[in-house]
C-alpha cells in the first residue's frame, strides 16, 4: 500500500524497533555490572550464622547497654477531655552488636551498612503510658550498622500517650506530659537503658534515678499553634514490679512541659467577658429617670448566660477543680446578678412616696448628711431650700406669724369678738391659713419625695464605687493567680 499513510506506518515501526533495541541494550549493561561486590560479600558473611533472637553479647550474663533518645517532630493534638497527647517522634536507639563487627580493610573500605531492622536483634522497647494505638514501633525502618558493631536505629512513630491534664489555671496553664519507655521482656541485668545525648555512668544499687535536663531533640520540631515547649527533662529509674520482685526493670521517662498560647482565649473569651462585667458596673451610673436600668441589667444577664453556655463547650470538662476562666465567668455572672438586684432596690427607693414609706431619722442622717460628703456629692442649693427640714422651718415661721397676728387682734378686741364683728377678715384669714397649710403640706410631701430621690442617687453612687472595687479586686485576684499569666520566659523552640 503506497501513499502518505503507508510511509507513516513504516516510520512508526522503525521507531518501535529502535526503542526495543535501546531497552535491551540497557538491560544487558545493567545485568553485567555489580552495585558493590564488597558490600554484598560483607552482608553474606555477617548474616551467614547470625541469629536475631539472641542478645548480641559475648557472654550470656553480660549486660547490653542501650542508649535511648527522643526526637520530637510535631505535637498533633493534646486532648484535654480524654487526656491524650498525640505526637510524632523519632525513637533514637544506639547499642553495640558484637556479632556485627568487621575490619573495613578486608571489605574494600566499607565501614557501614544499612540493614533492615527485621534481620537484626533490636530491643523490645514499648511505651508504658500508651493510651491508644500500638505500644510498639510499627514502621520498621533500616538500621545503620558501623564496622565496630555500633547499631543506630531511629524509627519514626506516632505515640498516643496518656497525659494528666490540670485545668485549674485554664487558659493560662502549663501541662506536664511524658513518654515512659522501657524494655518489656529484659530486666536490668540483660538490657540497661542510658541517655543518648549525654550518657551517664550506670548507677550502683543504692542510686535509683538519673536526670537529664535536655533529653529531647527539638531540631526537627514543627511549631505548634497552641502550645509552647518550656522544658524537656528526662528521668531514668529502676523499678521492681509485683510479677518479678527480685528483678529491676530500667525505663526512661521523657517529660515535656507545655505552656498554652493565650492570645486566642484572651481575645475571644476573656476580653468580651470583662467588657460585659464593666457594663454591669456602669449600670449604677445610668440615671433612674432614663427608665433603662432594668432593661440594661436583664440584657447583660442574658448575654452573660449565653456567653457562659458557649464557653462551656470550650472549657475542659472536669469535676475535680473549677478552671480559672470558669471562675471568672461565675464571678462575672454573680456580679451582674447582684447589679440587677441592687438596681431594682434603687428604683424602689427612688419612687417611694411619703404616704406609704416613712423616712427614719437614721436614714436621713446617714444618706443625706454623712455619706454625700464622703462620696463627693453636693446637693444643689435650691434642693437644700426645698428639703424637709427647710420646709418645716418655713411652716413653723408662718405659724408663728399667723399666731402673732391673731393674738394682736384679740388684744385690740375682746377675745374672738372680732370674728363676729369682722366676718370678712375672719374668712379671709381662715382662707389664707388654709391655703398656707395646704401649700406647706404639699411642700413637705414634695420635699420628702425629693429626699427619697436623693437617697436613691446616693445609693447609686455608693453601689457604683463598691461594684468598681469588687470588679477590679475580683478580676485581678482571679486572673493573676495563674502562674502562666506572669510567666515571660521564652520557649525552648519557636
Amino acid at each position: 500500500m503506497c501513499g502518505p499513510r503507508g510511509d507513516m506506518r513504516t516510520t512508526r515501526s522503525s521507531l518501535y524497533l529502535s526503542l526495543v533495541l535501546l531497552a535491551a541494550s540497557f538491560l544487558f549493561f545493567l545485568d553485567g555490572c555489580d552495585a558493590n561486590p564488597d558490600a554484598k560479600r560483607l552482608y553474606d558473611d555477617l548474616f551467614a550464622h547470625y541469629d536475631s533472637l539472641t542478645r548480641p553479647v559475648p557472654r550470656h550474663n553480660e549486660t547490653l547497654n542501650v542508649q535511648l533518645g527522643l526526637k520530637l517532630t510535631q505535637i498533633l493534638n493534646l486532648d484535654e477531655k480524654n487526656q491524650i497527647m498525640t505526637t510524632v517522634v523519632w525513637l533514637k536507639q544506639k547499642w553495640v552488636d558484637n556479632k556485627l563487627k568487621w575490619d573495613p580493610t578486608d571489605y574494600g573500605g566499607v565501614d557501614r551498612l544499612h540493614i533492615p531492622s527485621q534481620l537484626i536483634w533490636i530491643p523490645d522497647l514499648v511505651l508504658y503510658n500508651n493510651a491508644d494505638g500500638s505500644y510498639q514501633i510499627t514502621i520498621m525502618t533500616k538500621a545503620t550498622v558501623m564496622f565496630n558493631g555500633t547499631v543506630v536505629w531511629e524509627p519514626p512513630a506516632v505515640y498516643k500517650s496518656s497525659c494528666e491534664i490540670d485545668v485549674q489555671y485554664f487558659p493560662y496553664d502549663k501541662q506536664n506530659c511524658s513518654w515512659r519507655i522501657g524494655a518489656w521482656t529484659y530486666d536490668q541485668k540483660f538490657v540497661d537503658l542510658e541517655f543518648l545525648e549525654s550518657p551517664e555512668s550506670r548507677d550502683d544499687d543504692t542510686k535509683q534515678m538519673n536526670y537529664n535536663h535536655e533529653a529531647i531533640d527539638l531540631h526537627e520540631y514543627h511549631r505548634n499553634v497552641e502550645w509552647e515547649i518550656m522544658e524537656v527533662p528526662a528521668m531514668r529509674q529502676r523499678k521492681n514490679y509485683p510479677c518479678c520482685p527480685d528483678e529491676k526493670f530500667t525505663d526512661i521517662t521523657f517529660y515535656i512541659v507545655l505552656r498554652r498560647k493565650t492570645l486566642f482565649y484572651t481575645v475571644n473569651f476573656v476580653i468580651p467577658c470583662v467588657c460585659l462585667t464593666v457594663l454591669s458596673v456602669c449600670l449604677f451610673y445610668l440615671p433612674v429617670v432614663s427608665g433603662e436600668k432594668i432593661s440594661l441589667g436583664v440584657s447583660l444577664l442574658v448575654s452573660q448566660t449565653l456567653f457562659f453556655l458557649l464557653l462551656s463547650e470550650t472549657i475542659p470538662p472536669t469535676s475535680l477543680v473549677v478552671p480559672l476562666l470558669g471562675k471568672y465567668i461565675l464571678f462575672s455572672m454573680v456580679l451582674v446578678s447582684l447589679s440587677v438586684s441592687l438596681a431594682v432596690y434603687v428604683l424602689n427607693v427612688h419612687y417611694r412616696k411619703p404616704g406609704i414609706h416613712k423616712m427614719h431619722r437614721w436614714v436621713r442622717h446617714i444618706f443625706l448628711d454623712v455619706l454625700p460628703s464622703y462620696l463627693m456629692m453636693r446637693r444643689p442649693q435650691f434642693q437644700k431650700d426645698r428639703s424637709y427640714q427647710a420646709v418645716q422651718e418655713i411652716g413653723r415661721r408662718f405659724s408663728t406669724v399667723f399666731t402673732f397676728q391673731r393674738e394682736t387682734m384679740n388684744k385690740r378686741m375682746k377675745r374672738d369678738e372680732w370674728k363676729t364683728r369682722c366676718p370678712e377678715i375672719f374668712r379671709a384669714m381662715s382662707g389664707v391659713q388654709f391655703i398656707a397649710t395646704h401649700i406647706q403640706k404639699q411642700d413637705e410631701l414634695d420635699s420628702i419625695r425629693e429626699d427619697w430621690m436623693y437617697v436613691a442617687m446616693v445609693l447609686d453612687r455608693l453601689f457604683l464605687i463598691i461594684s468598681t472595687i469588687v470588679f477590679f479586686v475580683g478580676s485581678f485576684t482571679i486572673i493573676f493567680q495563674a502562674p502562666g499569666f506572669t510567666d515571660f520566659d521564652p520557649p525552648l523552640k519557636e
